[in-house]
């Protein structure tokens, strides 16, 4: 097993690029961090390009790529969490294009900018069954470290799709779907439950764009108090949870 003690070693500066986007885009990767999402990543599939190991971790097992030790030094260099971690790894990133049809339950964001939101909403969606998620090109990056941090692991677990979501759209309601998006200015009684639904959540300024509000059927969800919306996260949530029961 290679090892790596300095923090200038060209491979590090490689692997510390992928916190960026356009590294990411030009190698067709992306870096996880953790005990958990490595191994997440690695019985889910994923492709696992190479390992780093911190020296004296007693937990690590056989991986089916390059692996390399690196020191305490190092391993802090390379991760971004809070917390000291001990295995990392740069993973090939799936291919986002969209398949021919869908089936079950589709979640579709549109333009959600915060990390932490798209992370969630994946999570969500993988928890309560839904069967992939479409998001808009101007979304979070899904394989970015925040967003991977929140979607503990279910990116690997769903397929995670990157489209433009009016056409998307036109393409489930050609397929049989109702779709439904969150409004402001929408009814506050749900449709008929079909075998095919996609539900739409907005941007957490804007909400969703008048073209694709025009191909849905627009919800408000009924509040008690005085706010006037929820957090993007949690609309996502309760409408999930109630397509899917």
């Amino acid at each position: 097993m290679d090892r790596i003690t300095s923090r200038t070693n060209p491979r590090i500066q490689r692997i510390k690029s992928l916190r960026e986007s356009k590294f990411r885009k030009q190698t067709g990767c992306h870096f996880i961090e953790g005990d958990k999402l490595v191994r997440e990543a690695l019985s889910s599939g994923a492709t696992l390009e190479t390992v780093f190991v911190r020296e004296g971790y007693s937990g690590a097992v056989d991986f089916p790529c390059e692996t390399i030790l690196v020191s305490d030094g190092v391993m802090d260099a390379l991760c971004a969490a809070g917390t000291p971690q001990s295995l990392c790894a740069a993973v090939r990133t799936p291919a986002l294009a969209l398949p021919d049809s869908f089936r079950g339950t589709v979640l579709l964001l549109e333009d959600v900018q915060d990390p932490g939101n798209v992370g969630t909403l994946i999570r969500t969606a993988d928890a309560l069954g839904a069967a992939c998620v479409v998001l808009s090109p101007h979304c979070a990056d899904p394989f970015s470290p925040k967003t991977l941090r929140a979607s503990m692991g279910s990116v690997y677990h769903l397929p995670v799709y990157v489209a433009e979501i009016p056409e998307t759209l036109l393409r489930l309601i050609q397929q049989g779907y109702t779709c439904l998006c969150g409004h402001l200015k929408g009814k506050e009684t749900l449709p008929p439950k079909t075998k095919k639904m996609a539900l739409l959540v907005g941007n957490e300024g804007n909400g969703v764009s008048d073209i694709s509000a025009a191909r849905c059927y627009p919800y408000r969800l009924p509040m008690r108090g005085r706010a006037e919306s929820l957090n993007a996260a949690v609309f996502g949530a309760i409408m999930l949870y109630e397509l899917t029961r």
